[in-house]
């Protein structure tokens, strides 16, 4: 064969196998392509798989005067390298919610199936209307919407405001503040009377605490409540599963700093602890002073009262974990108050209605101060629990402890120590107007009872007005109401 021939047969080979190898090189090219999209595009189905959202809550903060609405959103990410099927998005409230959602452009309440590419995300939008002035929405009107993925749920909190109020968050009040009736107050987070600041609150004034919202005083509280149009505090959850819960919101504390607090016709209720002063006043006037207030309701303690000066006439403490619990001395004087207990479906009744002592525990350690405790015209009473004695007295040390009870009703399985009884009426039942206890019916009134033993057993004190403003006699009675 010839160079030319042999040249030309052997360059169509290698142009055959030339040939060959790139279809070969081609087709795995694709092959290779089509595997990877393939992978890219299966879905991730492990529990472990990462999502998270732009947002855990969606405040809608918004004061609405009239109906209206407003939009909000959040992204929902997939930051994996497969994609992820979300098995449900649904507005725990349904259709009846005031909120409404839009998934990745779809308006819905509930959405099965959606899908998220790798590395990419959705919006979810969600509106709420309101309409102020329906009195029975709650001052904040709540939802949630749950994403379900994997086996695993992520909820995602809706809050707004409802009724039409006052609303603050996290607010520290400095010089003279007066708070009025016109629309109740709604407080997000906590709020601080700083120190050297008065806060005025007039008659009438209702105020709602959030779950998470302590009223604290380092200044001064001045509250002006009458029989008529008391003063109201408690927790802002106003639907009928809540509207009775005690530990609804954590409490008013009189702080290191306060003085000259004083509380008339005020109502405090449904917190977890009701009236928390620490320190004594570095005035001649108590710390706090309670005239014609009520307690009621309060999961841990009505009073908490730690080496500091409380006074207190004519006041209702009732249906607390503790309802006047008194720690490391200080200097106290209730003068016709009713401080009762009955256990029922929130609280167990399982401490006395009245606990004091000279000292506290702390980082292993006792310290006491002196005591100064003075209890006339009182009724110290419970039942529906497990206590025997509903005053006990605790003096540690040598410090000065002295403890009067002057004209009052109790119940005690046993004696008193460390207390001086000035003509008391033991373990006779009050008879009470009306409890019952499984209807929620608490009346500490003696109206229906003229034979109470409670009835023309005090003695003359400087407080003229019962709870309800009546008159007292010559013959006053025991407790916080006048017959």
């Amino acid at each position: 064969m010839k160079k030319k021939e042999i040249f030309e047969k052997s360059a169509l080979t290698i142009h055959c196998y030339a040939s060959r190898g790139m279809r070969v090189l081609f087709l795995m090219v694709i092959i290779t392509s089509v595997f990877f999209s393939c992978k890219k595009e299966s879905f991730i189905t492990s529990p472990d798989a990462s999502l998270y959202t732009s947002a855990d809550t969606l405040s809608f903060d918004t004061v609405f005067v009239t109906t209206g609405s407003v939009t909000q959103s959040f992204k929902i990410f997939n930051n994996n390298d497969q994609k992820l099927r979300l098995s449900q998005v649904k507005l725990a409230g349904g259709v009846s919610s005031p909120f409404k959602m839009n998934v990745d452009g779809t308006p819905t309440s509930e959405i099965d199936n959606v899908e998220i590419n790798s590395n990419d995300s959705l919006y979810v939008f969600v509106q709420v209307n309101v309409n102020p002035t329906a009195d029975l929405l709650p001052f904040i009107v709540s939802d949630s919407i749950r994403i379900e993925y994997n086996g695993n749920t992520k909820w995602v909190q809706l809050q707004s405001y409802g009724q039409n109020a006052v609303f603050l968050k996290n607010e520290k009040l400095t010089g003279n503040v007066n708070w009025n009736n016109t629309l109740p107050y709604v407080i997000l987070g906590g709020i601080q009377v700083d120190t050297n600041a008065t806060l005025n609150i007039s008659a009438g004034a209702k105020i709602f605490l959030h779950a998470t919202a302590p009223f604290l005083v380092d200044g001064t509280l001045k509250v002006n409540g009458t029989k008529d149009a008391p003063v109201v505090f408690s927790g802002d959850r106003l639907d009928p599963d809540y509207e009775d819960l005690p530990a609804s919101w954590p409490g008013i504390f009189f702080r290191n700093t306060s003085e000259n607090n004083s509380l008339k016709h005020a109502i405090i209720q449904n917190a977890y602890q009701g009236i928390i002063a620490q320190n004594l006043s570095a005035t001649s006037n108590p710390k706090v002073n309670l005239s014609q207030c009520v307690l009621n309701n309060i999961y841990d303690a009505g009073i908490l009262a730690i080496n500091t000066t409380i006074y207190s006439d004519n006041s209702l403490i009732s249906n607390c974990g503790s309802n006047i619990q008194i720690e490391y001395g200080g200097d106290y004087r209730f003068v016709n108050c009713t401080v009762a207990s009955y256990g029922f479906n929130y609280i167990i009744h399982k401490n006395p209605v009245l606990q004091i002592s000279n000292s506290i525990s702390q980082d292993g350690s006792t310290y006491t101060a002196p005591l100064n405790g003075f209890f006339q015209n009182c009724i110290f009473w419970g039942d529906g629990g497990t206590v025997d004695d509903e005053i006990t007295t605790d003096r540690q040390g040598t410090d000065p402890f002295s403890v009067t009870f002057d004209h009052v009703l109790y119940k005690a399985k046993n004696d008193i120590s460390n207390a001086t009884f000035i003509s008391p009426i033991k373990n006779e039942p009050p008879l009470f107007d009306s409890i019952d206890v499984s209807n929620n019916i608490f009346d500490f009134h003696f109206n229906n009872h003229p034979e109470a033993p409670a009835v023309n057993a005090g003695t003359v004190a400087p407080f003229v007005y019962d709870l309800d403003d009546k008159p007292r006699d010559a013959m006053p009675d025991i407790g916080c109401y006048e017959r």
